[in-house]
């Protein structure tokens, strides 16, 4: 199992106690894996404290600020894509620098990024295939 860097539909989902989102979750957990939340992923999906399902999954995820150079990579990728989700952005690119999982409800978003990124070689980006769970 790699990393795993989660999206928008897997927040979504551990707060609606989706028995998959978890088992992939505790799974990587078990391995040492700590799977990545986009900063900007859970401003999207975090309404308060309420959630007990996204704060128990975020108490077990490493939160990936959007830095500056992390914003500029962002805003390439968008360039190159023809697309303006930040969010989607952000996911894409975290993926690619952790030689990570994207785990998402958004696949046709997400994929057209990481093949974006892939014929346009942006960052250096030599994968074939960025890997892509769908919920």
């Amino acid at each position: 199992m790699t990393r795993l860097v989660y999206d928008a539909g897997a927040l979504i989902a551990a707060e609606r106690n989706d028995s998959r989102l978890w088992a992939m979750h505790l799974r990587a957990l078990t391995r040492g894996l700590e799977p990545t939340v986009p900063a900007a992923v859970l401003a999207q999906v975090w309404r308060g404290q309420q959630q007990r399902g996204l704060r128990r999954l975020i108490q077990g995820c490493e939160v990936v600020p959007l830095t500056q150079e992390l914003a500029t990579w962002v805003g390439e990728l968008l360039a190159i894509a023809g697309r303006s989700d930040v969010v989607d952005a952000q996911v894409v690119a975290c993926c690619l620098q952790q030689g990570a999982t994207c785990v998402t409800s958004d696949r046709g978003d997400i994929a057209h990024l990481a093949e974006a990124a892939r014929d346009s070689a942006w960052r250096g980006n030599t994968r074939w295939k960025m890997p892509i769970i769908s919920l």
